[in-house]
């Protein structure tokens, strides 16, 4: 069903996990897709020509590192020259460290800060005045369950989330009247690479076993002790810019197999 058919979709970190599945889904449901990275152009391109092949639509590759202020913020421009003016908007892009906050390293603090709050900021804000000009705009920022409650070792990203939810929040209740809507996905263990360091190691206490790893990890957090595909978030990625869900801002939902029930 192309209920996104029309549409542009700029997707931050979309050559892999999470953001590439959302920008499948996104163009299954009709939408011309935008994808962003920091793979090399020849690699990025394939990944979107192939994209534009499997469901018909246009699709362009965007190379930035969006942990630099300008690069973020220019995205938007960026899209709408490759494309057309991304209407629909999902802030993905993420990276992770674990570590006690005594010897939390700076560098990877602000580094996590940059890519999965500031970056986010930066493209909302030269997002919104185009959306406020068409009077329609979806924005859809993939937050996570660190984004609601909180987990040791993990300051930077509790952080970050948490703020990525309140910052939603905020932007949601500026264009509440402006044919926008703003929310926030709060995905829990889902399978990526992101979450492979945290699986291998607790692999590595079982005997090797990944599948023994991933129910040692899921054990202590998410009920139905099973790792989300991708897919899943992209497909309510796609409902949140879908007109069945034009009455719903602000919100952060939950995507996480029963973990923020307990």
């Amino acid at each position: 069903m192309s209920i996104l058919r029309g549409r542009t979709a700029l997707v931050t970190g979309s050559t892999q996990g999470i953001g590439l599945a959302i920008a499948q889904t996104m163009a299954a449901a009709g939408a011309d897709v935008v994808l962003h990275g920091i793979d090399p152009d020849e690699r990025g391109r394939g990944i979107a020509a192939e994209l534009a092949a499997t469901h018909g639509v246009r699709t362009a590759y965007l190379r930035a590192d969006i942990a630099r202020a300008a690069e973020a913020a220019g995205l938007v421009a960026a899209a709408t020259q490759a494309l057309a003016f991304p209407d629909l908007l999902v802030n993905n892009a993420g990276i992770q460290h674990t570590a006690p906050i005594e010897s939390f390293p700076d560098d990877k603090w602000d580094a996590i800060v940059a890519v999965n709050l500031s970056a986010c900021f930066h493209t909302m804000k030269a997002a919104v005045p185009g959306m406020r000009e068409r009077g329609f705009g979806r924005i859809v920022n993939i937050a996570s369950v660190h984004g609601l409650v909180a987990s040791v070792n993990k300051a930077a990203y509790l952080a970050a989330k948490h703020g990525l939810v309140g910052l939603s929040k905020g932007v949601a209740l500026e264009t509440a009247t402006d044919g926008i809507t703003v929310n926030c996905i709060c995905p829990g263990w889902t399978d990526t690479p992101l979450i492979q360091p945290q699986i291998d190691a607790r692999a590595a206490a079982v005997g090797g076993d990944r599948a023994a790893g991933v129910r040692e990890l899921l054990r202590e957090k998410q009920p139905n002790l099973t790792l989300l595909p991708p897919a899943r978030i992209g497909d309510v990625a796609v409902f949140l810019c879908g007109p069945a869900a034009a009455g719903i801002t602000g919100i952060a939902l939950p995507v996480d197999g029963g973990w923020t029930a307990q």
